[in-house]
C-alpha cells in the first residue's frame, strides 16, 4: 500500500468530512481579510489606529486585566499591510496545512501555537517583572502595553508542525534543525525583543505537535487515536488486496503493519 502526496496512506485517517487533498479555502480568506484590514487601519488618524491595535493585543496589561479574549481577536489584526514575501510566505504555509490536514486541523494548529505563545510569553514577561501589578506603565515604550498582534505565532507554529510531519526522515530532522537554528539566532542576540522569543517558542510548540503525529498517521479524526486495525480489506486502496482469500488476508495484514508513511507526523 503506497503512501500519498499529503503524507495520509490509501485514505486511512480521514475521516467524515475531512477535507484533506481538497484546494485551501479558509487560507486564502483569511489572508486577505488580514491584508484589507491592515489597508483599513492604515487610513486611520495614528492615534485611533495605535488604540485600536493595542486594545486587540495579547500584552500583558490586556492579559492582567482578564481581557482574554485578545488570544483570538489579535490574530486577525497586523500592525502594517502585509509585504509580498510575507503575505507569500503565510498563504503558502497556511494553505499546505490546509490540504494535507484539513481545514479543522490545520486551524488547530495555528490556534494552538498563536493561544499557547502568547499566554507562554505573558507568563515569562510577568515572571520578568516580578509579578508587577500596577495599571500603569512605567514609561510611554513599556513592554506591558506594548501592540502584540499579528499572525506570526500561528505561522511559526504551523511551519514548524509541517516541517515535523515531512514522511522521510533525513528531510524532517534536517527541516527542523534548520528551523529551530534559525528561529533560536534573534533570541541569543543582544538586541532581542518579546515577539522574537514569542516566535521560537510557537515554532517549538509546533513542532511538539508535530512529533505528536496525530493527523498524518491514520488515527480517528475526533480522538487522535489509531484506528483499528483490519485482518482483511476487499477495498485495493486501502489494502492493496482484492478478494477474501488467505492471500488477501495475508496482504491486508502486512498493509496494517507497515501503513503508516511515516514515523512521525501532525497534528
Amino acid at each position: 500500500m503506497g503512501a500519498r502526496e499529503d503524507g495520509t496512506v490509501g485514505g486511512r485517517g480521514a475521516g467524515p468530512g475531512a477535507r484533506r487533498g481538497a484546494a485551501p479555502w479558509v487560507t486564502p480568506l483569511y489572508v486577505g481579510a488580514l491584508q484589507i484590514g491592515a489597508l483599513a487601519t492604515a487610513r486611520l488618524p495614528a492615534a485611533r489606529r495605535t488604540a485600536l491595535l493595542r486594545a486587540h493585543s495579547t500584552n500583558v496589561a490586556n492579559l492582567r486585566a482578564g481581557r482574554w479574549g485578545t488570544l483570538a481577536t489579535s490574530a486577525a489584526f497586523v500592525e502594517e499591510p502585509l509585504p509580498v514575501a510575507y503575505g507569500a510566505a503565510l498563504l503558502a504555509t497556511l494553505g499546505a496545512a490546509e490540504v494535507r490536514w484539513g481545514t479543522a486541523r490545520a486551524a488547530t494548529v495555528f490556534a494552538a501555537g498563536h493561544i499557547g505563545a502568547s499566554l507562554l510569553v505573558y507568563a515569562g514577561l510577568r515572571a520578568r517583572r516580578g509579578g508587577d501589578a500596577r495599571p500603569a506603565p512605567r514609561a510611554p515604550g513599556d513592554t506591558a502595553h506594548a501592540l502584540d498582534v499579528g499572525a506570526s505565532y500561528g505561522f511559526y507554529a504551523t511551519l514548524g508542525a509541517l516541517a515535523a510531519s515531512l514522511p522521510h526522515r533525513g528531510a524532517r530532522a534536517a527541516a527542523t534543525g534548520g528551523l529551530l537554528a534559525l528561529g533560536a539566532v534573534p533570541v541569543v542576540r543582544r538586541g532581542r525583543t518579546f515577539t522574537d522569543v514569542g516566535h521560537l517558542t510557537a515554532l517549538v510548540l509546533g513542532v511538539g505537535m508535530g512529533a505528536a503525529g496525530a493527523p498524518v498517521r491514520g488515527r480517528l479524526p475526533a480522538t487522535g487515536w489509531r484506528r483499528p486495525r483490519a485482518a482483511a480489506s476487499t477495498t485495493p486502496g486501502r489494502s492493496g488486496a482484492v478478494g477474501t482469500g488467505p492471500a488477501a488476508v495475508h496482504r491486508g495484514a502486512g498493509s496494517a503493519h507497515g501503513g503508516i508513511a511515516s514515523p512521525r507526523g501532525v497534528v
